[in-house]
């Protein structure tokens, strides 16, 4: 498949995430050339993207939603090669984060050894949990509400070593393609190979389910892993705040 393909694939398992997530909290909004999901009492999605490149009514515009929104990140996605970024920057927006997209086609299962218990959440309890953990991993906030509305729709995975609830892990399939999102562990559990083994279980398992391709957005911290296992990079992703 063309990086053309993968690229377009891997925003739309990303975009296509929060769309799912936000619509059940009628969280979800479409514009002329953007959209956004802002859900209350939770630091995610909580996003605004574009589907085209930016133009500088664009960004004004983009800039109205944000300001009517607090909290809301502007993820540019660098694939027009027109550094219309430039114009996010030149209205005052800086970039928080940056994220690198990637993309490993699957084509046979991983071999590891873990002590890791799995379990998909599947009732509030677990949501519960999984809410809970999922700040000591990523500094913010995803509500149990939101694991609640979307069982069905996304995949959401706890891991525990010896019954303390270590790491986190979402799965959201898109056609031929499996979005591997929130791959965590908290701090204290960090460097042991726990994250490996839950992005190998992660692998496998879209494999399970027919999946031609992973995709994912790798933040600093766990870039060399990915890389590791395979994947390779498709673009970068610089997130805007106000």
């Amino acid at each position: 498949m063309k990086n053309s393909n993968l690229i377009r694939d891997n925003i739309d398992n990303l975009t296509g995430l929060w769309k799912t997530v936000g619509t059940p909290f009628e969280s979800y909004h479409k514009k002329e050339n953007s959209e956004y999901c802002k859900i209350e009492n939770s630091g995610w999605p909580n996003k605004l993207w574009f589907r085209t490149d930016i133009s500088e009514t664009d960004a004004e515009n983009a800039i109205q939603i944000m300001q009517a929104n607090s909290g809301l990140v502007l993820p540019y996605f660098d694939i027009h090669h027109s550094n219309s970024n430039e114009i996010l920057e030149a209205k005052g927006l800086t970039v928080k984060t940056e994220q690198v997209a990637m993309a490993l086609r699957l084509e046979q299962k991983f071999k590891y050894e873990t002590n890791l218990h799995f379990k998909r959440v599947t009732n509030e309890q677990d949501a519960k949990i999984w809410a809970d953990l999922y700040p000591e991993a990523f500094g913010y906030e995803i509500s149990k509400e939101i694991l609640i509305r979307n069982y069905n729709q996304v995949s959401f995975y706890l891991f525990s070593l010896e019954n303390q609830p270590i790491g986190t892990c979402m799965l959201f399939q898109t056609g031929n393609n499996i979005g591997i999102h929130g791959v965590g562990v908290i701090p204290e559990m960090r460097r042991k190979g726990f994250a490996e083994a839950i992005m190998k279980f992660a692998l496998n398992r879209s494999i399970d389910l027919k999946a031609e391709y992973a995709l994912l957005q790798a933040s600093a911290m766990g870039k060399d892993i990915y890389t590791r296992l395979g994947f390779a990079d498709l673009f970068v992703i610089k997130n805007y705040i106000l």
